[in-house]
């Protein structure tokens, strides 16, 4: 920069032109300016302001009258001239000298380097404009009514309180994921999860704990979101809808083997540790053959297999194992040589010594061991929808996984075969048309899920994030901490990429230092100017003998650990009910982070009118073609 200090860094700021320079340039025009204007004064005061020299407004004229002037009367007057010309250029020298001085003054005096070790700031009103977040209807307005079907295409993603203490949701509309943590009961549900469920009307997936979400949500995503809301609850012999994993298998076409595998996958890795054994691989390769045998079986007889059936086959005491085997060799799908795939599973089998038989058998069967409970084997053996009905049904279709505390655990696997195969089986079809994808969807679908992390490690989820916005697919992603999400036994990993999907991430106050580090350093590094006063002189003078100021530049995190971890967080009553809301912190990629404040279902009386309204006694069907209050 030859000597000069690169004081403007940071992609939050711009160079700007040099002011000061212009400013002095334009201060040195306006007193010569003042020169003329002296000049030509002084020049109509000698003459008593007489209306032959020209057009006046009361005694004062243009600056530039004396030149014209001038050079009409120079040879009539020529001292009266220069007696005004002499008080124009002293007016003028004594401007110019003000200004020469001014700017050496300047020139010699510390500037502050404001940006000189970091930028990061606080968003403004203009910033979250910018980034899309205050839309012009916003998540709701006055004038809204709990009866509109179209009431936002929107998810919740925290508030924000301006200048004037007037509360704004932050919404976003995008196809962007949006991942977001906070401590257990800091709020998530009430702040985030149940408003994005009570605005959001297009179809959406939701895993829901308990079933609260579906006591404050169904009823009027039914009744007034124009939904088909289904509730699809395994464990549980209330009215419900069924789904079969194996109906969503496309038998005889070239994703049989990707669906199969798919399944199979989930079966043998129930918590997404991975296959790292061999046994591990020939409990794969056995029950991708016996999925298969058991769906052309069924497709033969006219019946319907399931994971219950599998298991039956597997299981069955009536007859040896070597009779399985031989069935599976002799299996012929419509006429055609042996699968493939049926016929080496059948093979290995048989070829494995006694021990390592018996393990690989018991191993399969353990697998298959939650399908033997008689209320889930029901709910899971026939199907009343299937996943492509959530993109492409008439109505928007909402579904409910819900999962009680007590079973949380043992329905994982099963909560992790439907995730992953609406995933799988949602993104596998792209045409392009101009140069631009081809929607093949009705609808736009949210995967609200909450405590995803609880399902343990999902592939199909980290390796489809990148391309599922293309597909109408958009992801709100509900965990704890960043230290749940990162870790290696139970989790992605510390190379997880889950977070680099997320174009959003909403942070509530954590409880762990880890966390309240990794929002420290996101949040990033920024620059305060310290002023250091020194003086000189006995104290007992009436004035001291020298005062010097100075100023530093010192860096320092927008947000330290330890003040993110005081961050105000919910403030409750005697009797432990939320009355306000705390802070939050919201991350949007390209824009400064916005200080927010967390918002309160609620304390919103158009949301809370909305969770009011009672959900349905039952599911919806997705068979019928009238009104979306039909039951099964």
């Amino acid at each position: 920069m030859k000597g000069k200090a690169k004081d403007v860094v940071g992609p939050q700021v711009r160079p700007r032109k040099e002011r000061r320079r212009t400013f002095f340039s334009v201060l040195a025009v306006l007193f010569m300016l003042a020169g003329l204007q002296s000049a030509t004064q002084f020049f109509a005061s000698l003459f008593r302001y007489q209306e032959s020299l020209g057009s006046h407004l009361g005694h004062v004229y243009p600056p530039w009258a004396i030149l014209t002037w001038a050079r009409q009367w120079y040879g009539y007057y020529p001292d009266q001239f220069i007696q005004a010309g002499s008080v124009g250029l002293v007016v003028t020298s004594i401007g110019l000298l003000v200004v020469a001085v001014a700017r050496l003054i300047t020139s010699h005096s510390s500037k502050e380097h404001a940006h000189l070790y970091g930028s990061a700031r606080w968003a403004g009103k203009k910033d979250i404009k910018t980034a899309g977040l205050l839309l012009k209807k916003g998540l709701l307005t006055e004038s809204a009514k709990h009866d509109n079907p179209q009431a936002n295409a929107s998810v919740c993603i925290g508030g924000w309180e301006d200048a004037t203490g007037r509360f704004h949701y932050l919404a976003h509309s995008g196809p962007e994921h949006v991942l977001a943590y906070g401590p257990t009961r800091s709020g998530k549900g009430v702040g985030l999860v149940v408003p994005t469920l009570l605005c959001w009307s297009d179809s959406c997936v939701i895993t829901d704990l308990n079933g609260e979400l579906w006591a404050l949500s169904a009823g009027w995503r039914q009744r007034y979101g124009r939904n088909r809301v289904l509730r699809f609850e395994p464990a549980s012999r209330d009215v419900g809808v069924c789904w079969n994993p194996l109906d969503e298998v496309r038998v005889g076409t070239a994703h049989e083997m990707r669906d199969v595998h798919t399944v199979v996958s989930l079966l043998v890795d129930p918590d997404g540790s991975g296959l790292h054994s061999h046994q591990h691989g020939a409990v794969f390769s056995l029950l991708v053959g016996v999925v298969l045998y058991a769906l052309y079986k069924a497709k033969e007889d006219g019946s319907t297999a399931s994971l219950p059936s599998v298991n039956a086959l597997l299981a069955d005491v009536s007859r040896e194992n070597s009779q399985l085997w031989e069935a599976m060799l002799a299996c012929r799908p419509a006429g055609a040589d042996n699968h493939p795939a049926i016929g080496f599973a059948a093979r290995d089998m048989m070829a494995l010594p006694e021990r390592a038989f018996g393990s690989v058998l018991s191993a399969a069967k353990s697998s298959l061991a939650l399908y033997r409970d008689p209320v889930i084997a029901r709910n899971v053996s026939q199907s009343d929808f299937c996943i492509k009905d959530l993109m492409q049904h008439e109505e928007p279709v909402s579904l409910y996984i819900v999962t009680q505390p007590n079973d949380k655990a043992r329905l994982r696997p099963l909560v992790r075969i439907l995730v992953s195969m609406m995933i799988r089986l949602l993104t596998d079809d792209m045409t392009f048309a101009k140069g631009r994808p081809v929607a093949h969807y009705r609808h736009r679908l949210l995967m609200m899920l909450d405590d995803f992390v609880s399902l343990g490690k999902l592939e199909a989820l980290q390796d489809s994030l990148a391309v599922m916005a293309e597909y109408g697919i958009t992801c709100y992603l509900v965990c704890q901490d960043i230290n749940q999400l990162k870790s290696l036994q139970k989790s992605y990993g510390p190379d997880e990429s889950i977070t680099s999907h997320c174009h959003i991430q909403s942070a509530l106050p954590p409880n762990r230092m880890d966390t309240a580090e990794h929002l420290s350093r996101i949040t990033g590094q920024t620059t305060i100017v310290k002023e250091h006063i020194t003086t000189s002189g006995r104290r007992s003078s009436p004035m001291l003998g020298r005062v010097s100021r100075t100023m530093h530049e010192v860096q320092r995190p927008l947000l330290t650990p330890d003040e993110c971890m005081r961050m105000k967080g919910l403030a409750r009553d005697a009797n432990g009910d939320i009355v306000e809301g705390g802070d939050m912190l919201i991350y949007v990629a390209g824009y400064p982070v916005i200080y927010g404040k967390q918002p309160l279902y609620f304390k919103d009386p158009l949301l809370q009118a909305r969770s009011r309204i009672a959900p349905p006694a039952g599911s919806c069907s997705l068979d019928a073609a009238g009104s979306a209050a039909a039951a099964v």
